[in-house]
């Protein structure tokens, strides 16, 4: 993964700085999602691997597949990508490509593990303070980990918020262990 990550980070960064300068986020958002699905698709996947396929017609299925949805842009990524062999690399430039985004536009991206689904108005009571508290907003997810017993484990940015059951008791193992 790391090196996938690697590969992928100068992609994102160009088109993070080329969305940036031309204002277009959400078009390359778009695109890049879209790119990414169809990149992940089993059936591409497996033509991109066939020795008998060429670059230009491995190029000309994914543009066909993506019809009018691509910029001129968009276009020359997928050839570069085909021409570098870097098309498995497409969901993590999607995903760093993402990341920056929500950093240019000042989003937090916040992952929500709970031992239960929590309620709407829950979800939205959890999201408000994590703005309070890091003063800019937050975009959830949430995720079910009945492991955590009950409580929240909350990975915001770089950090970990748990207020877990799981990890109370880890707390108060390590503190009668000590």
């Amino acid at each position: 993964m790391a090196e996938l990550t690697t590969l992928a980070r100068p992609y994102a960064e160009a088109i993070a700085r080329m969305a940036k300068e031309r204002k277009s986020w959400s078009a390359w958002s778009d695109m890049l999602a879209l790119l990414a699905t169809v990149a992940g698709d089993g059936r591409i996947r497996a033509l991109a691997e066939h020795p008998d396929v060429t670059g230009e017609q491995l190029t000309g299925v994914l543009l066909a597949v993506c019809g009018d949805k691509l910029t001129a842009e968009g276009i020359n990524l997928v050839r570069l990508l085909v021409e570098n062999d870097r098309l498995a690399a497409l969901p993590e430039i999607a995903r760093l490509f993402e990341e920056m985004k929500a950093v240019e536009e000042g989003v937090l991206e916040a992952r929500i593990a709970s031992a239960y689904e929590l309620s709407p108005e829950q979800l939205a009571a959890l999201v408000a303070r994590l703005e309070a508290r890091f003063g800019r907003k937050v975009n959830a997810t949430q995720e079910v980990d009945p492991d955590l017993i009950g409580g929240v484990v909350i990975h915001i940015g770089d950090e970990v918020l748990d207020a877990s059951v799981r990890g109370k008791l880890a707390e108060l193992a390590a503190t009668l262990t000590a």
